[in-house]
């Protein structure tokens, strides 16, 4: 594991380039930062600053090369590198609250935007006219969209919203894309068409993640539990509720192993093989070891005195010094990732190798 600091400022939402030389940041404010690895340092090359509200969500398309931006002021941008430069192109999102959450398909030839406007933003490119255009998947849904991820067949579309649902949505555009074939969630899949609808999640679902297979689903909620619906099993649903501090995001690192961090500041293993056998592992981050010298009688009540304790740091035994917001890999693929990186509220990167 490796440990950078982008500043005090907490870090909204994280994205990686292709080959993992760059990485754009947004610092919880209006601006995405994109720096480069040189030697140990990561060095600022470029600033996106287009919006005008707190940026929410970014995301990086590996072969094509562009960046979506999304923010609270209602706005989304597709980014595109022309001659050293980022070019914005504004997206017809056609939303009337905050937008939430963005994510690029597998082919890149769509996203999804989540909303504050309880309902989802499908775009496309419209070569004719030049601009992107959008779809929107409102049924059932009765708030805001937090979370979301594509199954791998660039079809499905899985969310998790603050109305304690978890959704499998199709976002099958035929102006674009072939008709798909049948899956193990559903084989009928007109645009908008719900193929899972889970209602007890128990609070709000901040992160989904599909399997490598996109057979099986995993969510995380506010209530400490993590979740997974098995398609494959007849959409079986297996829920796991923990003694810690809610979880903010999941991600499945092997047909069978799921990474979810939070609030406790440090990433877990669980595995999943079968419904009802999802369990937890262990704990990912190996604490620090301190050194306590003996301690002077002197400084034991000058401890008591300034902070009323007898500690001399209140630093967390973690790496993450504040909550985690979001988790990304950086190596490998989904059925067996080797490298994951965490951001935080306090600033900081840290990037975890992964060992099955």
């Amino acid at each position: 594991m490796s440990l950078y600091s982008f500043g005090l400022e907490p870090i909204s939402c994280h994205t990686w380039n292709k080959d993992r030389t760059q990485i754009a940041v947004s610092p919880n404010n209006n601006v995405v930062n994109i720096y480069e690895k040189k030697g140990k340092d990561w060095i600022k090359i470029h600033e996106l600053s287009e919006h005008s509200g707190h940026i929410t969500g970014i995301d990086w398309a590996p072969e094509s090369n562009r960046i979506v931006t999304c923010a609270s002021d209602r706005n989304a941008y597709v980014w595109t590198l022309k001659d050293g430069v980022w070019k914005p192109t504004l997206v017809l999102v056609r939303i009337n609250r905050a937008a939430t959450c963005v994510k690029w398909s597998p082919l890149e030839n769509k996203f999804a935007l989540g909303s504050g406007a309880r309902l989802i933003s499908v775009c496309y490119f419209e070569q004719e006219n030049d601009w992107w255009l959008s779809k929107h998947i409102k049924k059932s849904i009765r708030s805001t969209v937090l979370s979301l991820d594509w199954h791998p067949n660039n079809i499905l579309l899985a969310a998790g919203s603050a109305d304690f649902h978890c959704r499998v949505f199709s976002a099958y555009i035929k102006d674009i894309e072939d008709k798909p074939g049948p899956t193990a969630w559903g084989a009928k899949m007109p645009f908008g068409e719900v193929l899972l609808e889970h209602k007890d999640c128990g609070s709000w679902v901040h992160s989904v993640s599909f399997s490598p297979s996109g057979d099986q689903l995993a969510w995380v909620a506010h209530n400490s539990s993590i979740t997974v619906a098995d398609a494959a099993q007849k959409k079986e649903i297996t829920q796991l509720t923990t003694d810690r501090l809610p979880l903010t995001s999941v991600l499945f690192v092997s047909p069978t192993e799921i990474v979810a961090a939070g609030h406790n500041c440090c990433p877990y293993l669980f595995t999943y093989t079968r419904p009802g056998a999802l369990e937890f592992v262990k704990k990912l981050d190996i604490p620090k070891r301190t050194s306590k010298g003996s301690m002077s009688a002197m400084q034991h009540f000058r401890n008591l005195d300034k902070r009323a304790t007898e500690d001399e740091c209140n630093e967390l035994e973690t790496l993450h010094q504040n909550s985690i917001t979001q988790l990304c890999i950086v190596s490998g693929v989904k059925a067996k990732v080797e490298k994951y990186s965490s951001v935080g509220l306090d600033g900081a990167m840290v990037i975890w190798e992964f060992k099955p």
